[in-house]
């Protein structure tokens, strides 16, 4: 058998199940909750690989289950770790269906969990970093960062769209349809958890609670539509304690509303011991789509929903909220970069998402492979990259200045004109947080309509997440209402560019620059290779020379500001 071309992973876990009918439902289709064990259970697998010792499922983010696998297919599923933080650690999983018969192969869904290790005592483990060795581990390892800081915000971005939300509930409304009280799909169930449930700590697999958890979504939504319901999407969520065999897990569903083509159950959770009045924890709660197919495979029209007052009103409003979340996610953070439109409009909404698409892009230019050196010119070297229909360009040289300097000037795009000539002005429109800005850029380079150009662009800035890590500033085209078009311009647009910057020891740092060229943009690079590597280098040693002569100005203002 020939050696793969790169060392296996170490935390790499392939597990491949016959479906078979005691995991399929009514239709024949393999069970979600079962798929969910599945899964659980060999993205823990790979986690216990790393840690070396017992770890437990922590968190899931959103995963969209593209396709049902029928009794008789095989299911592929392949987990490996992608990054270890302190305690921490993110494990994605590959799932595919294989159909032994025609040979077919097809994916089923993307997922990234994350654990934590545990001693044999119950405390935290502390762990060792994981080193990538392949361009799509590098990759992985460094958007890594980013998905975390986007799940630590995860609660943030809805309770700041219900703030600006109304707090009046608008009723849907649909011709001929009479609303179904929500009451009608409560459910409530409680399982006895015992050993064959849990892991050899005695902690139930957090896949067995989704499965759980699953199955009395699963009827909740049945009852609004009285058909049999399709799982299509699970929302990110969190588990909040663990609990251990002997415990009644109780678990509740009810829907909370209902769309035109698909409906949000809300699920959750509790523990509690042999006494039910001593205490009850809370153990999980999560957020499931359904849909219902007709005989084609097309979502129907489903019941409108008439939610209870209060609490109903409540939980009504937050699943409209979360829809319009979980569709700018998908957008913006599923999709491949090559889907991503130039400019995305920008809202309170989806800033969040835009700015981890804005950081990811680049991160992902920068861990590719076969750059090729096109120009050498003193200290400054040139790289290109081809692949499908982009071009894209790395300019790095090394500059006396600490690297956490060179960020703070590098990343305010007011100063831009002050090394680069094609900067005309730089307005800053949106200081978004402390992390994202958005700009007003004019340019002095003229459009084939001979008009100055101009730009909206997010300025995404991050510090090092850990060690070997760079300090990174993306840049990207947006939308912004307040910032249309004029006559007076022609528009702009930039998909993926910017620095990063790499402490070589405490004076010296590593400043690259990044810019993915569009498709418009190609043909004038193809003839004109020798003149623009010119003046990029030649930008690029003025970029020096500026970072040299503020450097010292920096740190006073950066001493004051202490």
């Amino acid at each position: 058998m020939a050696s793969p071309s790169h060392p296996r992973n170490p935390t790499e876990v392939q597990m491949s199940q016959l479906v078979l009918p005691c995991h399929t439902n009514h239709r024949g289709e393999l069970s979600i909750g079962q798929l969910l064990k599945w899964i659980d259970t060999a993205a823990c697998l790979s986690a216990e690989r790393h840690a070396g010792c017992p770890c437990v499922t922590a968190s899931m983010d959103d995963i969209y289950f593209e396709h049902t696998i029928s009794v008789g297919q095989v299911v592929n599923i392949k987990a490996k770790v992608n990054r270890a933080f302190n305690s921490s650690m993110e494990v994605g999983i590959q799932v595919s269906y294989e159909d032994l018969c025609s040979g077919k192969h097809c994916s089923i869904c993307k997922a990234y969990a994350t654990f934590v290790a545990h001693s044999s005592s119950g405390n935290k483990v502390a762990l060792k970093p994981l080193i990538p060795q392949t361009e799509e581990e590098k990759i992985e390892h460094s958007i890594a960062a980013e998905r975390r800081r986007m799940r630590l915000v995860h609660k943030d971005t809805l309770k700041d769209l219900l703030t600006r939300s109304p707090h009046e509930t608008e009723l849907e409304t649909r011709d001929g349809s009479v609303a179904v009280p929500a009451e009608k799909t409560r459910v409530e169930s409680v399982e006895l958890v015992l050993p064959p449930h849990a892991n050899h700590q005695g902690n139930t697999f957090g896949g067995q609670i989704m499965a759980w958890m699953e199955n009395v979504a699963t009827i909740a939504a049945s009852r609004l539509c009285h058909a049999y319901p399709t799982l299509r999407a699970i929302e990110m969520f969190h588990f909040r304690g663990p609990s251990q065999v002997g415990d009644r897990l109780v678990l509740k569903a009810i829907v909370n509303n209902a769309f035109k083509n698909s409906m949000e159950v809300g699920v959750c959770a509790e523990a509690y011991g042999q006494e039910m009045s001593i205490s009850c924890r809370h153990i999980n709660s999560a957020f499931m789509t359904f849909v219902v197919l007709d005989q084609e495979g097309r979502p129907r029209t489903l019941p409108m929903l008439a939610p209870e007052r209060g609490d109903g009103e409540r939980r009504y409003r937050e699943a409209s909220a979360r829809k319009k979340i979980r569709l700018d996610r998908k957008y913006v953070v599923s999709c491949k970069q090559t889907e991503v439109p130039l400019s995305v409009p920008w809202d309170q909404s989806n800033k969040v998402y835009l700015s981890y698409n804005n950081v990811s892009a680049l991160k992902m230019l920068v861990a590719k492979a076969n750059w090729a050196l096109a120009r050498e010119k003193e200290k400054v070297q040139m790289y290109t990259l081809e692949e499908d229909k982009f071009l894209s360009f790395r300019i790095e040289m090394s500059v006396r200045i600490a690297a956490s300097q060179a960020f703070s000037l590098l990343s305010d795009l007011r100063r831009r004109h002050e090394w680069d000539s094609h900067y005309l002005s730089a307005e800053l429109v949106q200081q978004v947080d402390d992390d994202d800005m958005i700009y007003h850029v004019v340019s002095q380079t003229l459009s084939s309509e001979n008009k100055l150009q101009d730009f909206v662009i997010l300025a995404s800035r991050r510090k090092p997440c850990g060690k070997g890590d760079p300090y990174v500033v993306a840049f990207r085209s947006v939308t912004l209402p307040t910032h249309p078009a004029t006559a007076n311009f022609t528009r702009g647009e930039t998909i993926c560019s910017g620095f990063c910057i790499w402490p070589e020891s405490e004076e010296m740092s590593k400043v690259a620059y990044y810019n993915q060229a569009t498709p418009g943009y190609l043909n004038y690079v193809t003839t004109n290779v020798a003149g623009l590597s010119s003046d990029f280098c030649a930008t690029f040693e003025a970029c020096e020379k500026f970072l040299l002569k503020n450097k010292e100005d920096d740190l006073i203002v950066r001493l004051q500001s202490l």
